[in-house]
């Protein structure tokens, strides 16, 4: 069972070390000790379900998703036939690279759809967040710049 400080941390949360190395003969020690010894199967499975996603979690960063990706590319998409349309009919004389970078513009708007539902969605379980996500969109940021930077550290450290 996970201890109470690792149930309070959310998925992609980075774990925090509360112990520092002495020296790094110490280190080196632990290393080897950690290699020698057996592993029990349970704390590998506690491990993998405290950086699984949550299926709750998931299914909100999915509609998050087709909001902020499919409509913005439906758009993207939907205006070269517009364009189209428009030059057909002779409603409106416009010149051909408009078209292009309209379409283009709404295309790059939905690739940052995509990331912006990843971050937007709460990654508590148990809360769902408000509606546009702007809060939740800074934390989750915040949390991943934090993650990548521990993981650098500690990259370095080895």
């Amino acid at each position: 069972m996970p201890s109470k400080s690792e149930r309070g941390r959310l998925p992609f949360e980075p774990r925090q070390n509360k112990t520092k190395k002495s020296s790094k003969k110490a280190s080196s020690d632990e290393k080897t000790a950690n290699k020698t010894a057996p592993r029990s199967r349970q704390t590998g499975k506690s491990d993998a379900s405290l950086s699984a996603i949550p299926d709750s979690v998931s299914k909100r960063m999915a509609r998050r998703m087709v909001v902020f990706c499919g409509v913005p590319s439906f758009l993207g998409m939907s205006s070269l036939f517009i364009f189209y349309w428009l030059s057909i009919k002779d409603i409106v004389d416009l010149p051909p690279y408009l078209a292009l970078v309209v379409s283009f513009a709404f295309l790059v708007v939905g690739i940052g759809g995509l990331s912006y539902g990843i971050f937007s969605a709460s990654w508590d379980e148990n809360r769902v967040g408000s509606l546009v996500g702007v809060g939740e969109f800074k934390t989750n940021l915040q949390r991943t710049f934090s993650a990548w930077r521990e993981n650098r550290r500690q990259a370095k450290e080895n």
